[in-house]
Order: C-alpha cells, then sequence, then structure tokens
C-alpha cells in the first residue's frame, strides 16, 4: 500500500486532501451546528428551507418506525415495495403534473441508473461541462459517447448536437441549478434544442427542488417549461431535509426504469420511516411558501453583501453563494479563518471545480435570520480582508 502514501503525499502538496469533520445540530439554535465546543453558523448545508430537523417530519418518522420497523428488508422488486411507497409516488406526480413518479435511494443513484436505462452503445449524451458528478459517472457507465458542452453554451451544443445527429439515440443532461457556482441552466433554449433535433431532455432539479415554483416543484415549472422535459430528477435531501431521490416523466418512461435501471432494481429499499419522513416534507413544502420566501430574500441581500465587500460572488439568484479565491492553499485558509469567526462554510477544489478555481461555497437556509446572515458578511469580509482573499 505504499503506492497509496505516495499518492497521499501528493496530494497533500497540492492542498487536495479531505478530512470528514464531525458535526452536531446545536441545540436550540436552528441553522447552527456544533463542532467540538463552538458553535457555528452553518453556512455550508444545503436544507435550504430549514426542514432537516422540523418536529413534523420527525413525528412522521417515529410513527413509521413503530408501526413498519426499522428497514424495509429487500429491493423494492422482491418485497421491499411498501404501501406508503406508491402514495408517495402518486404525490410526487400530482405536485410535478406528470404522470408517474419513481422513487430512488438517493440522487446519484437516481442519475446512474435513469442514464445507463436510457443511453448505451450508439447513443451520444450531450452533458453541460459542470453537471455534477452523478451525471458524469452516469454516462461513463452508459457506455454512450460523452459529449461534453461548454458550461451553457446552445451554440456549442448545437454544433454538438449536429456532430452526433446519426447517433441512435440523443440525450441531453444538465442540472437545473449547479451545485458548485449557483448559476440557473438556459432550460428554455435547451428545451428548443431538444425539439429541433429530436433529443431527448432530462434536467436535475437537486439544487432548485423545493426553492423554485409557486408550489416548489422547481426551476422548469417556474419558468413555464415542464412539458417540454422528458426527465425530472429531483432528490429529497436538500430543500425537503430528509433523504432519497424522485424521477418524474411519462408512464411509459417510469416502466421502462423499473426494467432498466440498476440501482433500483438491486438496491434495498428507503425504510418505511424514510418515507414518511418524505411524504411529510412534500406537503410542508407545498404549503409553507413563507420558506420559500425568506430564502429569495435572504439569497440577494447576501449576495449583495459580499459583492459590496469586494469579494468574487459567482452570478444568479440560488442560495448557492460562492466566493472564488483560485488556489488551493488560500481556500484552506480561508476556510479556517471563517471558522475562527463562527461561521461553518465548504472550502471546494479540484476535481470538483476547475482547476484554479477554488472558492468557499456558502449556502443559505429558510432557517437562517436576517440578523444572522448579516453578521455573518461582515464576519466574511474581516476574514477575507485579513487574509488578502482576491478582489473581484
Amino acid at each position: 500500500m505504499k503506492w497509496i502514501e505516495d499518492e497521499l503525499r501528493k496530494l497533500e502538496e497540492q492542498s487536495l486532501t479531505r478530512s470528514l469533520q464531525t458535526n452536531a445540530p446545536a441545540p436550540g439554535r436552528q441553522g447552527y451546528v456544533q463542532r467540538g465546543q463552538q458553535t457555528l453558523l452553518d453556512l455550508s448545508s444545503n436544507d435550504y428551507l430549514g426542514l432537516a430537523r422540523h418536529p413534523a417530519i420527525a413525528a412522521a418518522m417515529n410513527r413509521a418506525l413503530f408501526a413498519e420497523g426499522a428497514g424495509s428488508g429487500a429491493s423494492r422488486l422482491v418485497a421491499g415495495n411498501r404501501p406508503p411507497y406508491g402514495r408517495l409516488e402518486e404525490a410526487l406526480a400530482v405536485w410535478q403534473q406528470s404522470e408517474a413518479a419513481l422513487v430512488f435511494a438517493n440522487g446519484y443513484m437516481a442519475n446512474l441508473g435513469v442514464i445507463q436505462a436510457l443511453a448505451g452503445r450508439g447513443d451520444a449524451v450531450l452533458s453541460d461541462r459542470l453537471n455534477h458528478a452523478s451525471i458524469v459517472d452516469g454516462i461513463g457507465l452508459s457506455r454512450a459517447a460523452h459529449a461534453r458542452y461548454r458550461h451553457n453554451d446552445m451554440e456549442h451544443l448545437r454544433q454538438l448536437l449536429h456532430k452526433h445527429r446519426d447517433a441512435r439515440r440523443r440525450l441531453i443532461v444538465t442540472d437545473a441549478v449547479f451545485s458548485m457556482d449557483g448559476d440557473q441552466a438556459p432550460l428554455a433554449e435547451l428545451v428548443a434544442l431538444k425539439q429541433e433535433y429530436g433529443a431527448i431532455l432530462m434536467v436535475d432539479e437537486a439544487h432548485s427542488g423545493g426553492v423554485y415554483g409557486a408550489r416548489g416543484e422547481g426551476l422548469c415549472h417556474a419558468l413555464g417549461l415542464q412539458s417540454g422535459v422528458d426527465v425530472h430528477v429531483g432528490t429529497f435531501s436538500k430543500a425537503f431535509g430528509v433523504y432519497g431521490a424522485y424521477v418524474c416523466g411519462s408512464r411509459t418512461l417510469i416502466r421502462w426504469l423499473i426494467q432498466k435501471a440498476r440501482p433500483l432494481i438491486y438496491s434495498t429499499a428507503l425504510p418505511p420511516s424514510v418515507i414518511a419522513g418524505i411524504a411529510e416534507a412534500l406537503s410542508l413544502v407545498q404549503t409553507e411558501r413563507w420558506r420559500r420566501e425568506r430564502l429569495a430574500a435572504s439569497s440577494r441581500q447576501f449576495r449583495l453583501s459580499l459583492h459590496r465587500a469586494g469579494l468574487q460572488v459567482g452570478p444568479g439568484d440560488s442560495p448557492i453563494v460562492p466566493v472564488v479565491v483560485g488556489d488551493n492553499a488560500t481556500a484552506l485558509r480561508f476556510r479556517s479563518a471563517l471558522e475562527a469567526e463562527g461561521i461553518a462554510a465548504a472550502a471546494v477544489r479540484p476535481p470538483t471545480v476547475p482547476d484554479g478555481t477554488a472558492r468557499i461555497r456558502f449556502s443559505l437556509s429558510a432557517a437562517h435570520t436576517p440578523e444572522d446572515l448579516a453578521d455573518a458578511a461582515r464576519r466574511i469580509e474581516r476574514a477575507a480582508l485579513r487574509l488578502g482573499v482576491p478582489a473581484r
């Protein structure tokens, strides 16, 4: 195993090693975590609507735990397809205004399963260069041709669609909101290109589901484009505050995924308590609109505060607010300085982001008060000045 030690040493020299840090919810303080003896404002979590500690979700999970036990026992196709699954999928289809829905273990498995089921040898998958790793890995496992278009560059996508015009099938895949940049895909143009070239369009709403739309349906619905998208993917682990993922689309699509999506076929089903928690969260996402409204206002104000402080803030209106610092070592020092200021934030480095674009990724929640975020912005500016973080 000496080669592993050598490789780890190289990663350390490039400031690219990762480590696990133990966090716990701060007692009695929404939007904060406990790390050792220190209480930190949590600007690292994807709990966008502040539902992860909601008592109604916890109560629903506890009731299911006592009524149905701790585990599901098998995959859904063997013995794990409990009645609550069907009820949840019916509710999801109504929410998304689609014909059918299917629940997966998590977003990573959903993307792997869908892409492998829809594309294979002789096909081409056209993917935004900044798509999530689960999309990239799903394409690789599918054995289809992988054509990566420059981020949000629709002319480049058009060229690639033409280049692969003789492929058996063409699948366009994009995140709706990009997880490390917080900006949006040009969904209207993607729908138009999909229709022009007869392609399939798959949109991953992991970071936009619950956040956009009148009832939290996601960015496609907020823009009135849902009928132009063939495959909607989303997660329950971010805005919903629970765990798992969903795929929505036609009845034909869902029937096909049940036959061909390997992560669904060969994985144990989610426990009944998790399904119960998701169902309760779905109700809250749709009815507690104030959470989206607070989050949107907080995102605008926080982004503006950091911009006024002279930091390189990424564009967009999502709760993902990246501050690009450039090199890896500076990102790690900035993260440590923020922790000393009472803020938990993620230092994101390659290969998650391109070389030379290491950043601090701030992630906001409806659990944060305006006062929390205004104070955080001042602390972030102070830490940046002390470290000499590059200005925009």
